[in-house]
C-alpha cells in the first residue's frame, strides 16, 4: 500500500521557522508531480507549493519569498522550508504526491499541525 508519511509541524512562534518533510512509503515505479497543501480552521484547502520531477517549482502568493519546496527523488521525499512564518499561516499541512504504481495514484499525506502563535 502506497503512502505518505508527513513530519515536522509544531508550535513556532512568528518569524520563526519550520521544516516539514514527506516520505513516499510502498511499491512503486516513479513520482511525477509532489506538493504542499494547507487547511486553515474554517477555510477551504489551499495549494501551497508544488514541485515536478524535474524540480520546475510554483507557490502561492501568500508564501512566495518565505517558503522552499524541495525534493530528494532518490528518498522519495519532498520537504517544505518555511521561514518568517506568520499567524495567517496556522493550518493543517498535507502533502500530495502523483504516483506511478501498478496504476496512476494520487495520494494524500494524514496531516500535520503548524501552529504560529503571535
Amino acid at each position: 500500500q502506497v503512502q505518505l508519511v508527513e513530519s515536522g509541524g509544531g508550535l513556532v512562534q512568528a518569524g520563526g521557522s519550520l521544516r516539514l518533510s514527506c516520505a513516499v512509503s510502498g511499491s512503486i515505479f516513479s513520482i511525477n508531480d509532489m506538493g504542499w497543501f494547507r487547511q486553515a480552521p474554517g477555510k477551504q484547502r489551499e495549494s501551497v507549493a508544488a514541485i515536478t520531477r524535474g524540480g520546475s517549482t510554483n507557490y502561492a502568493d501568500s508564501v512566495k519569498g518565505r517558503f522552499t519546496i524541495s525534493r530528494d527523488n532518490a528518498k522519495n521525499t519532498v520537504y517544505l522550508q518555511m521561514n518568517s512564518l506568520k499567524p495567517e499561516d496556522t493550518a493543517v499541512y498535507y502533502c500530495n504526491a502523483v504516483i506511478v504504481a501498478v496504476r496512476l495514484l494520487e495520494v494524500w499525506g494524514q496531516g500535520t499541525l503548524v501552529t504560529v502563535s503571535s
